[in-house]
C-alpha cells in the first residue's frame, strides 16, 4: 500500500500524535518483527516496553504511556485502534464485478451488475444476489435464497435453498447454511425422518468461521440475530434463535429450539441443551454443558452447567478431595477398618 504519516493514522484512529506528526509509516507489524517505517501497537506494560526497543518508528498507546525514542499515536483504546490499523494497512481484497464463464446459473436469478461470481459456482432458481456481493469459487445457492449487498462467500460455501443472508456477511470456507435439521420420529423400529421445510435467516454484518453448519427450522426459521460472529465447527441446530451481536467461540453446539439473546458469550466447546432459554448477557465459560434456563447478565461454568459461584465451589471442593480421602484412610487405619 501508499504510504501515510502518523498524522494521517492518528486522524484515522482518533489519537493524537506525540512526537513528529509527518513521519512516514509504510506498514504495520507485532514488536519483534517491526522494522524502520513500521508502525507497531501496545497494549500493555510488556507489550510497550518489547514496542520500545523493536526498530519500528511508532507505537500506538494509551495515554498513560510516554516516550522519549519512539513517536506515540495515544489512542483511547489500543485494542480497538489496532483493529482500525489493520484495515487501513490491510484492506479486504476487491472483486471484479462479473460472471466466470464457469459458473452456472439459472436464467430467473436476479444477480446485481456489481456482483462477482467466480469459478465453478451454481446460482439456483429466483436467487437474488445484491451489489458487491462477492461468490469467491464452488460456491451453491440453492432456489429462492437472498444474499444481501456486500456479502462474501469464501470458497466452498454452500447455502441451501430459501435461506436470507443479510448484508455484509462472511462466510467463510466449507460453512453450510440451511441443511436439514436433525429432527427424526421413532416409528415401528425404524427413525422416520421428519420433514424440514423452514429456512435460515442471518442479520446484517454476521461472519461465520469455516467448516460451521446452520440447520434450517423444521418448521419456521432458524435465527443468526445482527451482529453476531461465530467461529469455526460450531453446529447450530434447526429452529435456534441467536440474539444479535452475540459470540460463539469454536466448537460450541446449540441444540434445536435453544433461544438466546443478545450479547451472549459461549466459549470453547459449550454445549446448549435444546429447547432452553438464555438471556441477554450471558457468559457460559468453556467446555460447559447447560442443561437449564439461565437468567440475563449471569455467568455460568462446568458440567452440568451452574452459576459460577456455585461452580467455583463446587471446583475448589474437588482440588480437596485427595487430601479428604487420605484422611479417610488414616482414619479406617486407626479405627481398624479395611
Amino acid at each position: 500500500m501508499a504510504s501515510t504519516t502518523t498524522a494521517e493514522i492518528a486522524q484515522l484512529l482518533a489519537g493524537e500524535v506525540v512526537g513528529d506528526p509527518s513521519a512516514t509509516l509504510t506498514g504495520f507489524a507485532d514488536a519483534p518483527r517491526a522494522k524502520a517505517g513500521d508502525l507497531t501497537f501496545a497494549e500493555n506494560e510488556e507489550y510497550f516496553l518489547a514496542a520500545e526497543k523493536s526498530a519500528a518508528t511508532a507505537i500506538i498507546a494509551e495515554k498513560k504511556f510516554s516516550s522519549t525514542q519512539k513517536i506515540l499515536i495515544h489512542v483511547p483504546n489500543a485494542r480497538i485502534a489496532f483493529a482500525k490499523a489493520l484495515a487501513h494497512f490491510f484492506p479486504e481484497p476487491k472483486f471484479a464485478p462479473g460472471i466466470h464463464p464457469s459458473a452456472v446459473i439459472a436464467a430467473s436469478a436476479q444477480i446485481d451488475p456489481t456482483a462477482h461470481i467466480g469459478p465453478h459456482c451454481t446460482i439456483g432458481e429466483r436467487v437474488i444476489i445484491g451489489a458487491h456481493c462477492a461468490l469467491q469459487a464452488n460456491n451453491f445457492i440453492g432456489d429462492d435464497a437472498v444474499l444481501g449487498d456486500e456479502t462474501n462467500l469464501f470458497p466452498n460455501v454452500t447455502i441451501y435453498s430459501r435461506s436470507q443472508i443479510g448484508k455484509r456477511v462472511r462466510l467463510h470456507a466449507g460453512t453450510v447454511i440451511g441443511s436439514d435439521g436433525f429432527g427424526y420420529v421413532f416409528d415401528n423400529g425404524f427413525h422416520r425422518k421428519v420433514p424440514q421445510v423452514g429456512n435460515v435467516i442471518i442479520g446484517d454484518d454476521v461472519e461465520i468461521g469455516s467448516n460451521s453448519s446452520v440447520d434450517r427450522g423444521a418448521l419456521g426459521s432458524t435465527i443468526i440475530g445482527k451482529g453476531t460472529k461465530i467461529d469455526n465447527l460450531v453446529q447450530v441446530a434447526h429452529n435456534v434463535e441467536i440474539g444479535d451481536h452475540s459470540i460463539l467461540c469454536a466448537q460450541v453446539g446449540i441444540a434445536g429450539s435453544a433461544t438466546m439473546g443478545k450479547y451472549v458469550v459461549l466459549a470453547g466447546q459449550v454445549g446448549i441443551a435444546g429447547h432452553l432459554k438464555i438471556g441477554n448477557q450471558v457468559t457460559v465459560g468453556s467446555k460447559s454443558g447447560v442443561m437449564h434456563n439461565i437468567p440475563d447478565g449471569e455467568t455460568w461454568l462446568g458440567a452440568p452447567a451452574q452459576p459460577d459461584k456455585q461452580a467455583k465451589r463446587v471446583m475448589l471442593a474437588m482440588l480437596r478431595l485427595p487430601d479428604l480421602l487420605k484422611k479417610v484412610a488414616a482414619w479406617e487405619k486407626k479405627l481398624g477398618g479395611e
